[in-house]
Protein backbone atom coordinates (compact mmCIF):
# COMPACT_ATOMS: atom_id res chain seq x y z
CA UNK A 1 0.00 0.00 0.00
CA UNK A 2 1.57 3.33 -1.05
CA UNK A 3 2.29 5.87 1.67
CA UNK A 4 -0.35 8.55 2.12
CA UNK A 5 2.11 11.26 1.09
CA UNK A 6 2.82 9.38 -2.14
CA UNK A 7 -0.88 9.17 -2.98
CA UNK A 8 -1.32 12.89 -2.29
CA UNK A 9 1.68 13.67 -4.47
CA UNK A 10 0.38 11.54 -7.32
CA UNK A 11 -2.96 13.35 -7.22
CA UNK A 12 -1.15 16.68 -7.34
CA UNK A 13 0.83 15.50 -10.36
CA UNK A 14 -2.42 14.47 -12.09
CA UNK A 15 -3.95 17.91 -11.60
CA UNK A 16 -0.81 19.64 -12.90
CA UNK A 17 -0.52 17.36 -15.91
CA UNK A 18 -4.06 17.92 -17.18
CA UNK A 19 -4.09 21.27 -18.98
CA UNK A 20 -7.85 21.62 -18.88
CA UNK A 21 -7.90 21.83 -15.08
CA UNK A 22 -5.48 24.74 -15.15
CA UNK A 23 -7.50 26.51 -17.81
CA UNK A 24 -10.72 26.13 -15.85
CA UNK A 25 -9.13 27.65 -12.75
CA UNK A 26 -7.77 30.53 -14.81
CA UNK A 27 -11.20 31.02 -16.36
CA UNK A 28 -12.83 31.08 -12.92
CA UNK A 29 -10.43 33.84 -11.86
CA UNK A 30 -10.78 35.96 -14.99
CA UNK A 31 -14.56 35.63 -15.30
CA UNK A 32 -15.27 36.32 -11.64
CA UNK A 33 -12.97 39.35 -11.47
CA UNK A 34 -13.97 40.72 -14.86
CA UNK A 35 -17.71 40.31 -14.55
CA UNK A 36 -17.75 41.54 -10.94
CA UNK A 37 -15.75 44.64 -11.85
CA UNK A 38 -18.06 45.37 -14.77
CA UNK A 39 -21.15 45.12 -12.56
CA UNK A 40 -19.52 47.44 -10.02
CA UNK A 41 -18.71 50.00 -12.73
CA UNK A 42 -22.31 49.90 -13.98
CA UNK A 43 -23.64 50.18 -10.42
CA UNK A 44 -21.42 53.20 -9.82
CA UNK A 45 -22.66 54.97 -12.95
CA UNK A 46 -26.32 54.27 -12.15
CA UNK A 47 -26.20 54.68 -8.38
CA UNK A 48 -27.94 58.07 -8.36
CA UNK A 49 -30.86 56.59 -10.30
CA UNK A 50 -31.56 53.98 -7.63
CA UNK A 51 -34.46 54.44 -5.20
CA UNK A 52 -33.41 55.95 -1.88
CA UNK A 53 -34.07 52.69 -0.03
CA UNK A 54 -31.78 50.77 -2.41
CA UNK A 55 -29.05 53.36 -2.00
CA UNK A 56 -29.18 53.04 1.78
CA UNK A 57 -29.02 49.22 1.65
CA UNK A 58 -26.44 49.05 -1.15
CA UNK A 59 -24.01 46.17 -0.61
CA UNK A 60 -20.70 47.27 -2.11
CA UNK A 61 -18.91 44.02 -1.26
CA UNK A 62 -21.75 41.78 -2.37
CA UNK A 63 -22.00 43.64 -5.68
CA UNK A 64 -18.36 42.87 -6.44
CA UNK A 65 -19.00 39.16 -5.99
CA UNK A 66 -21.84 38.98 -8.51
CA UNK A 67 -19.24 37.75 -10.97
CA UNK A 68 -19.36 34.47 -9.11
CA UNK A 69 -22.60 33.63 -10.90
CA UNK A 70 -20.54 32.88 -14.01
CA UNK A 71 -17.24 32.10 -12.32
CA UNK A 72 -18.82 29.20 -10.45
CA UNK A 73 -19.40 27.43 -13.75
CA UNK A 74 -15.65 27.27 -14.33
CA UNK A 75 -15.19 25.84 -10.83
CA UNK A 76 -17.86 23.25 -11.61
CA UNK A 77 -15.87 22.31 -14.71
CA UNK A 78 -12.69 22.02 -12.64
CA UNK A 79 -14.31 19.71 -10.11
CA UNK A 80 -15.87 17.52 -12.78
CA UNK A 81 -12.63 17.24 -14.76
CA UNK A 82 -10.56 16.29 -11.70
CA UNK A 83 -12.68 13.17 -11.19
CA UNK A 84 -14.29 12.61 -14.57
CA UNK A 85 -11.03 12.60 -16.52
CA UNK A 86 -10.02 9.42 -14.66
CA UNK A 87 -13.04 7.62 -16.12
CA UNK A 88 -12.82 9.23 -19.55
CA UNK A 89 -9.24 8.02 -20.01
CA UNK A 90 -9.84 4.74 -18.07
CA UNK A 91 -6.99 5.90 -15.82
CA UNK A 92 -9.23 4.97 -12.90
CA UNK A 93 -8.29 1.29 -13.32
CA UNK A 94 -4.59 2.05 -12.98
CA UNK A 95 -5.21 4.39 -10.07
CA UNK A 96 -7.22 1.82 -8.14
CA UNK A 97 -4.68 -0.88 -8.90
CA UNK A 98 -1.96 1.34 -7.44
CA UNK A 99 -4.13 2.36 -4.47
CA UNK A 100 -6.44 -0.60 -3.73
CA UNK A 101 -8.02 1.10 -0.72
CA UNK A 102 -10.61 3.17 -2.52
CA UNK A 103 -11.41 5.34 0.45
CA UNK A 104 -7.79 6.52 0.67
CA UNK A 105 -7.68 7.16 -3.07
CA UNK A 106 -10.95 9.11 -3.01
CA UNK A 107 -10.07 11.23 0.03
CA UNK A 108 -6.61 12.09 -1.32
CA UNK A 109 -7.96 13.09 -4.72
CA UNK A 110 -10.64 15.32 -3.23
CA UNK A 111 -8.28 16.77 -0.62
CA UNK A 112 -5.63 17.88 -3.11
CA UNK A 113 -8.18 19.31 -5.55
CA UNK A 114 -10.05 21.11 -2.77
CA UNK A 115 -6.87 22.71 -1.45
CA UNK A 116 -6.06 23.95 -4.95
CA UNK A 117 -9.62 25.23 -5.42
CA UNK A 118 -9.52 26.97 -2.03
CA UNK A 119 -6.27 28.79 -2.82
CA UNK A 120 -7.62 29.91 -6.20
CA UNK A 121 -11.01 30.78 -4.74
CA UNK A 122 -9.60 32.97 -1.96
CA UNK A 123 -7.16 34.67 -4.32
CA UNK A 124 -10.02 35.32 -6.73
CA UNK A 125 -12.29 36.77 -4.05
CA UNK A 126 -9.59 39.10 -2.75
CA UNK A 127 -8.72 40.44 -6.21
CA UNK A 128 -12.41 40.68 -7.11
CA UNK A 129 -13.15 42.69 -3.99
CA UNK A 130 -10.43 45.28 -4.51
CA UNK A 131 -11.07 45.57 -8.26
CA UNK A 132 -14.78 45.98 -7.62
CA UNK A 133 -14.29 48.64 -4.96
CA UNK A 134 -12.01 50.58 -7.28
CA UNK A 135 -14.78 50.52 -9.92
CA UNK A 136 -17.39 51.66 -7.37
CA UNK A 137 -15.50 54.85 -6.58
CA UNK A 138 -17.16 56.88 -3.82
CA UNK A 139 -19.74 54.12 -3.26
CA UNK A 140 -17.13 51.55 -2.28
CA UNK A 141 -16.35 50.01 1.09
CA UNK A 142 -13.17 48.82 2.75
CA UNK A 143 -12.10 45.42 3.93
CA UNK A 144 -11.93 46.74 7.48
CA UNK A 145 -15.66 47.52 7.62
CA UNK A 146 -17.94 45.24 9.62
CA UNK A 147 -18.50 41.80 8.04
CA UNK A 148 -16.62 42.68 4.83
CA UNK A 149 -13.65 40.38 5.46
CA UNK A 150 -16.09 37.61 6.33
CA UNK A 151 -17.84 38.14 2.99
CA UNK A 152 -14.52 38.03 1.10
CA UNK A 153 -13.59 34.75 2.77
CA UNK A 154 -17.11 33.40 2.25
CA UNK A 155 -16.97 34.12 -1.48
CA UNK A 156 -13.66 32.30 -1.80
CA UNK A 157 -14.81 29.30 0.23
CA UNK A 158 -17.95 29.00 -1.87
CA UNK A 159 -15.84 28.59 -5.01
CA UNK A 160 -13.92 25.76 -3.35
CA UNK A 161 -17.07 24.10 -2.05
CA UNK A 162 -18.83 24.20 -5.42
CA UNK A 163 -15.78 22.48 -6.93
CA UNK A 164 -15.88 19.83 -4.19
CA UNK A 165 -19.61 19.27 -4.73
CA UNK A 166 -18.92 18.79 -8.44
CA UNK A 167 -16.25 16.20 -7.68
CA UNK A 168 -18.76 14.20 -5.68
CA UNK A 169 -21.33 14.36 -8.47
CA UNK A 170 -18.74 13.32 -11.05
CA UNK A 171 -17.75 10.36 -8.86
CA UNK A 172 -21.39 9.27 -8.71
CA UNK A 173 -22.00 9.62 -12.45
CA UNK A 174 -18.52 8.42 -13.61
CA UNK A 175 -18.84 10.57 -16.72
CA UNK A 176 -17.44 14.01 -17.49
CA UNK A 177 -20.06 14.73 -20.15
CA UNK A 178 -22.99 13.56 -18.04
CA UNK A 179 -21.85 15.50 -14.98
CA UNK A 180 -21.30 18.64 -17.05
CA UNK A 181 -24.63 18.14 -18.79
CA UNK A 182 -26.44 18.11 -15.45
CA UNK A 183 -24.49 20.63 -13.37
CA UNK A 184 -23.99 23.39 -15.95
CA UNK A 185 -27.70 23.85 -16.81
CA UNK A 186 -28.60 23.41 -13.16
CA UNK A 187 -26.45 26.32 -11.95
CA UNK A 188 -26.74 28.52 -15.03
CA UNK A 189 -30.46 28.19 -15.78
CA UNK A 190 -32.56 26.04 -13.48
CA UNK A 191 -31.63 27.67 -10.16
CA UNK A 192 -32.10 31.14 -11.66
CA UNK A 193 -35.53 30.21 -13.00
CA UNK A 194 -36.62 28.66 -9.71
CA UNK A 195 -35.48 31.77 -7.83
CA UNK A 196 -37.59 34.02 -10.05
CA UNK A 197 -40.83 32.01 -9.93
CA UNK A 198 -42.99 32.91 -6.90
CA UNK A 199 -44.16 29.34 -6.37
CA UNK A 200 -40.64 27.91 -6.15
CA UNK A 201 -38.77 30.88 -4.72
CA UNK A 202 -38.82 29.57 -1.14
CA UNK A 203 -37.42 26.21 -2.24
CA UNK A 204 -34.70 27.83 -4.36
CA UNK A 205 -33.28 29.60 -1.29
CA UNK A 206 -31.89 26.26 -0.16
CA UNK A 207 -30.06 25.49 -3.39
CA UNK A 208 -26.24 25.62 -3.39
CA UNK A 209 -25.78 28.85 -5.33
CA UNK A 210 -28.30 30.73 -3.20
CA UNK A 211 -26.53 29.53 -0.06
CA UNK A 212 -23.23 30.64 -1.58
CA UNK A 213 -24.64 34.09 -2.33
CA UNK A 214 -25.57 34.48 1.33
CA UNK A 215 -21.98 33.64 2.28
CA UNK A 216 -20.68 36.50 0.12
CA UNK A 217 -23.11 39.22 1.25
CA UNK A 218 -22.60 41.92 3.84
CA UNK A 219 -26.19 43.18 3.64
CA UNK A 220 -28.53 40.19 3.86
CA UNK A 221 -31.86 40.13 2.03
CA UNK A 222 -34.80 40.73 4.34
CA UNK A 223 -36.67 37.69 2.99
CA UNK A 224 -33.71 35.31 3.36
CA UNK A 225 -34.37 32.54 5.93
CA UNK A 226 -30.69 32.43 6.97
CA UNK A 227 -27.54 34.51 7.15
CA UNK A 228 -23.93 33.81 6.10
CA UNK A 229 -23.40 31.05 8.65
CA UNK A 230 -26.68 29.42 7.66
CA UNK A 231 -25.65 29.64 4.01
CA UNK A 232 -22.39 27.91 4.85
CA UNK A 233 -24.32 25.20 6.65
CA UNK A 234 -26.69 24.64 3.72
CA UNK A 235 -23.75 24.49 1.33
CA UNK A 236 -21.94 21.98 3.52
CA UNK A 237 -25.02 19.72 3.55
CA UNK A 238 -25.08 19.69 -0.26
CA UNK A 239 -21.36 18.95 -0.39
CA UNK A 240 -21.67 16.17 2.19
CA UNK A 241 -24.45 14.46 0.23
CA UNK A 242 -22.46 14.62 -3.03
CA UNK A 243 -19.15 13.51 -1.53
CA UNK A 244 -20.64 10.66 0.50
CA UNK A 245 -22.70 9.54 -2.49
CA UNK A 246 -19.58 9.49 -4.64
CA UNK A 247 -17.70 7.45 -2.04
CA UNK A 248 -20.48 4.90 -1.58
CA UNK A 249 -20.80 4.29 -5.33
CA UNK A 250 -17.03 4.15 -5.79
CA UNK A 251 -16.86 1.40 -3.18
CA UNK A 252 -19.77 -0.60 -4.65
CA UNK A 253 -19.08 -0.44 -8.38
CA UNK A 254 -16.34 -1.85 -10.53
CA UNK A 255 -13.88 0.56 -12.12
Amino acid sequence: MPALSAVLHSEWVKIKSVRSTGWTLAAAFVITVGFGTLICALSNSQFDDLPKADQLSFDAAGTAFTGGVLGQLAMVAFGVLVVGSEYTTTMIRISLAAVPRRGIFYVCKLTVATVVATVVGLATSVVTFFAGQAALGTHSTTIGEDHVLRAVIGAGLYMALIALLSMGVAAMLRSTMLAMGILMPFFFLITQILASVPGTKKVSRYLPDQAGAAMARVVQHSDSPYGPLGGFGVMMLWVAVAVIGGYVLLRKRDA
